[in-house]
Protein backbone atom coordinates (compact mmCIF):
# COMPACT_ATOMS: atom_id res chain seq x y z
CA UNK A 1 0.00 0.00 0.00
CA UNK A 2 1.12 3.52 -0.62
CA UNK A 3 1.25 6.08 2.16
CA UNK A 4 -2.13 7.43 1.17
CA UNK A 5 -3.61 4.01 1.88
CA UNK A 6 -4.50 3.37 -1.75
CA UNK A 7 -3.21 0.21 -3.36
CA UNK A 8 -0.43 0.75 -5.84
CA UNK A 9 -0.74 -0.23 -9.47
CA UNK A 10 2.23 -2.60 -9.09
CA UNK A 11 0.64 -4.32 -6.11
CA UNK A 12 -2.52 -4.95 -8.13
CA UNK A 13 -0.48 -6.30 -11.04
CA UNK A 14 1.57 -8.57 -8.76
CA UNK A 15 -1.60 -9.83 -7.10
CA UNK A 16 -3.17 -10.54 -10.49
CA UNK A 17 -0.05 -12.44 -11.57
CA UNK A 18 -0.22 -14.55 -8.43
CA UNK A 19 -3.93 -15.23 -8.87
CA UNK A 20 -3.48 -16.22 -12.54
CA UNK A 21 -0.57 -18.49 -11.57
CA UNK A 22 -2.91 -20.35 -9.21
CA UNK A 23 -6.22 -20.47 -11.11
CA UNK A 24 -5.53 -19.59 -14.72
CA UNK A 25 -6.98 -16.64 -16.55
CA UNK A 26 -10.43 -17.92 -17.51
CA UNK A 27 -11.18 -19.05 -13.96
CA UNK A 28 -10.24 -15.67 -12.49
CA UNK A 29 -12.38 -12.55 -12.56
CA UNK A 30 -11.10 -9.01 -12.22
CA UNK A 31 -13.08 -8.80 -8.97
CA UNK A 32 -11.15 -11.81 -7.60
CA UNK A 33 -7.83 -10.34 -8.74
CA UNK A 34 -8.64 -7.07 -6.95
CA UNK A 35 -9.67 -8.91 -3.80
CA UNK A 36 -6.51 -11.04 -3.89
CA UNK A 37 -4.42 -7.85 -4.14
CA UNK A 38 -6.48 -6.34 -1.30
CA UNK A 39 -7.48 -3.51 -3.62
CA UNK A 40 -10.89 -1.95 -4.11
CA UNK A 41 -12.47 -2.85 -7.42
CA UNK A 42 -12.77 0.86 -8.22
CA UNK A 43 -9.01 1.34 -7.86
CA UNK A 44 -8.42 -1.65 -10.07
CA UNK A 45 -10.62 -0.21 -12.81
CA UNK A 46 -8.96 3.18 -12.29
CA UNK A 47 -5.58 1.67 -13.19
CA UNK A 48 -6.99 -0.79 -15.74
CA UNK A 49 -9.99 0.86 -17.41
CA UNK A 50 -10.04 -1.81 -20.13
CA UNK A 51 -10.68 -4.47 -17.51
CA UNK A 52 -9.50 -8.02 -17.04
CA UNK A 53 -7.59 -8.40 -20.29
CA UNK A 54 -5.56 -5.24 -19.66
CA UNK A 55 -4.75 -6.34 -16.10
CA UNK A 56 -3.84 -9.85 -17.28
CA UNK A 57 -1.55 -8.40 -19.94
CA UNK A 58 0.23 -6.28 -17.35
CA UNK A 59 0.50 -9.27 -14.99
CA UNK A 60 2.17 -11.32 -17.73
CA UNK A 61 4.56 -8.46 -18.60
CA UNK A 62 5.35 -8.00 -14.90
CA UNK A 63 6.21 -11.69 -14.53
CA UNK A 64 8.14 -11.76 -17.78
CA UNK A 65 10.35 -8.88 -16.72
CA UNK A 66 10.74 -10.19 -13.16
CA UNK A 67 12.05 -13.51 -14.51
CA UNK A 68 14.21 -11.72 -17.11
CA UNK A 69 15.85 -9.58 -14.40
CA UNK A 70 16.77 -12.71 -12.47
CA UNK A 71 18.08 -14.42 -15.60
CA UNK A 72 20.18 -11.39 -16.64
CA UNK A 73 21.81 -11.26 -13.22
CA UNK A 74 22.53 -14.98 -12.96
CA UNK A 75 23.59 -15.42 -16.58
CA UNK A 76 26.55 -13.13 -15.86
CA UNK A 77 28.11 -16.26 -14.30
CA UNK A 78 27.27 -18.33 -17.38
CA UNK A 79 24.44 -20.42 -18.81
CA UNK A 80 24.69 -23.17 -16.18
CA UNK A 81 24.26 -20.60 -13.40
CA UNK A 82 21.37 -19.02 -15.32
CA UNK A 83 19.64 -22.37 -15.66
CA UNK A 84 20.09 -23.09 -11.96
CA UNK A 85 18.59 -19.73 -11.07
CA UNK A 86 15.68 -20.26 -13.48
CA UNK A 87 14.94 -23.64 -11.92
CA UNK A 88 15.37 -22.33 -8.37
CA UNK A 89 13.02 -19.43 -9.04
CA UNK A 90 10.21 -21.79 -10.09
CA UNK A 91 11.05 -24.29 -7.36
CA UNK A 92 10.59 -21.49 -4.83
CA UNK A 93 7.21 -20.54 -6.26
CA UNK A 94 5.91 -24.09 -6.48
CA UNK A 95 7.13 -25.15 -3.04
CA UNK A 96 6.34 -21.79 -1.42
CA UNK A 97 2.73 -22.05 -2.56
CA UNK A 98 2.43 -25.71 -1.51
CA UNK A 99 2.14 -26.65 -5.21
CA UNK A 100 -0.78 -24.28 -5.81
CA UNK A 101 1.01 -21.72 -8.00
CA UNK A 102 2.87 -22.06 -11.25
CA UNK A 103 3.77 -19.60 -13.97
CA UNK A 104 1.19 -16.96 -14.96
CA UNK A 105 2.86 -16.63 -18.37
CA UNK A 106 2.23 -20.32 -19.05
CA UNK A 107 -1.26 -20.10 -17.58
CA UNK A 108 -2.19 -17.35 -20.05
CA UNK A 109 -0.42 -19.11 -22.95
CA UNK A 110 -2.50 -22.27 -22.64
CA UNK A 111 -5.86 -20.48 -22.53
CA UNK A 112 -7.95 -20.90 -25.65
CA UNK A 113 -7.97 -17.53 -27.41
CA UNK A 114 -11.25 -16.10 -28.67
CA UNK A 115 -12.12 -16.77 -32.29
CA UNK A 116 -12.06 -13.06 -33.13
CA UNK A 117 -8.37 -12.38 -32.54
CA UNK A 118 -5.31 -12.76 -30.39
CA UNK A 119 -5.72 -11.23 -26.93
CA UNK A 120 -2.96 -8.87 -25.75
CA UNK A 121 -2.18 -11.12 -22.77
CA UNK A 122 -1.33 -13.95 -25.16
CA UNK A 123 0.92 -11.62 -27.16
CA UNK A 124 2.61 -10.61 -23.88
CA UNK A 125 3.13 -14.30 -23.01
CA UNK A 126 4.83 -14.95 -26.35
CA UNK A 127 7.04 -11.89 -25.80
CA UNK A 128 8.03 -13.11 -22.31
CA UNK A 129 8.99 -16.55 -23.61
CA UNK A 130 10.96 -14.96 -26.45
CA UNK A 131 12.80 -12.67 -24.02
CA UNK A 132 13.80 -15.58 -21.77
CA UNK A 133 14.93 -17.60 -24.79
CA UNK A 134 16.96 -14.68 -26.14
CA UNK A 135 18.74 -14.17 -22.82
CA UNK A 136 19.61 -17.85 -22.54
CA UNK A 137 20.68 -18.12 -26.19
CA UNK A 138 22.97 -15.09 -25.89
CA UNK A 139 24.67 -16.59 -22.84
CA UNK A 140 25.08 -19.94 -24.57
CA UNK A 141 26.66 -18.24 -27.61
CA UNK A 142 28.99 -16.25 -25.35
CA UNK A 143 30.15 -19.51 -23.80
CA UNK A 144 30.88 -21.36 -27.02
CA UNK A 145 27.62 -22.75 -28.39
CA UNK A 146 26.92 -22.23 -32.07
CA UNK A 147 24.17 -19.77 -32.96
CA UNK A 148 21.58 -22.33 -34.08
CA UNK A 149 22.37 -24.71 -31.24
CA UNK A 150 22.12 -21.87 -28.72
CA UNK A 151 18.69 -20.84 -30.03
CA UNK A 152 17.38 -24.40 -30.01
CA UNK A 153 18.76 -25.18 -26.55
CA UNK A 154 17.31 -21.95 -25.15
CA UNK A 155 13.88 -22.92 -26.48
CA UNK A 156 14.28 -26.39 -24.97
CA UNK A 157 15.23 -24.94 -21.58
CA UNK A 158 12.23 -22.61 -21.43
CA UNK A 159 9.82 -25.29 -22.68
CA UNK A 160 11.22 -27.96 -20.35
CA UNK A 161 11.19 -25.77 -17.26
CA UNK A 162 7.69 -24.43 -17.92
CA UNK A 163 6.38 -27.96 -18.52
CA UNK A 164 8.19 -29.23 -15.46
CA UNK A 165 6.53 -26.58 -13.29
CA UNK A 166 3.15 -27.93 -14.40
CA UNK A 167 4.28 -31.50 -13.66
CA UNK A 168 5.45 -30.50 -10.17
CA UNK A 169 2.05 -29.03 -9.42
CA UNK A 170 0.25 -32.13 -10.65
CA UNK A 171 2.54 -34.55 -8.80
CA UNK A 172 2.97 -32.33 -5.74
CA UNK A 173 6.66 -33.06 -5.95
CA UNK A 174 9.85 -31.31 -7.03
CA UNK A 175 11.25 -34.51 -8.50
CA UNK A 176 10.42 -33.42 -12.07
CA UNK A 177 12.52 -30.26 -11.50
CA UNK A 178 15.42 -32.37 -10.25
CA UNK A 179 15.29 -34.66 -13.27
CA UNK A 180 14.94 -31.77 -15.71
CA UNK A 181 17.78 -29.85 -14.06
CA UNK A 182 20.18 -32.75 -14.39
CA UNK A 183 19.47 -33.34 -18.06
CA UNK A 184 19.46 -29.67 -19.04
CA UNK A 185 22.73 -29.03 -17.19
CA UNK A 186 24.30 -31.91 -19.14
CA UNK A 187 23.08 -30.45 -22.44
CA UNK A 188 24.41 -27.01 -21.52
CA UNK A 189 27.78 -28.47 -20.50
CA UNK A 190 28.05 -30.32 -23.82
CA UNK A 191 27.03 -27.24 -25.83
CA UNK A 192 29.49 -24.90 -24.13
CA UNK A 193 32.49 -27.24 -24.04
CA UNK A 194 35.29 -25.53 -25.95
Amino acid sequence: MTRSGKPSRERIVAGAADMISRRGLSATSIREMAKHAEAPLGSTYHYFPEGKQQLATEAVRFTGEWVARSLRKELEAGPAAGLSAFLDLWRGIVVGSDFHAGCPVLAVAIEEPPADGVPPALVAAAEAFEQWEALLAASLREHGAGSEQAAQLATLVVAAVEGTVAMCRAKRSTQPLDHTAEQLQALIAAATRR
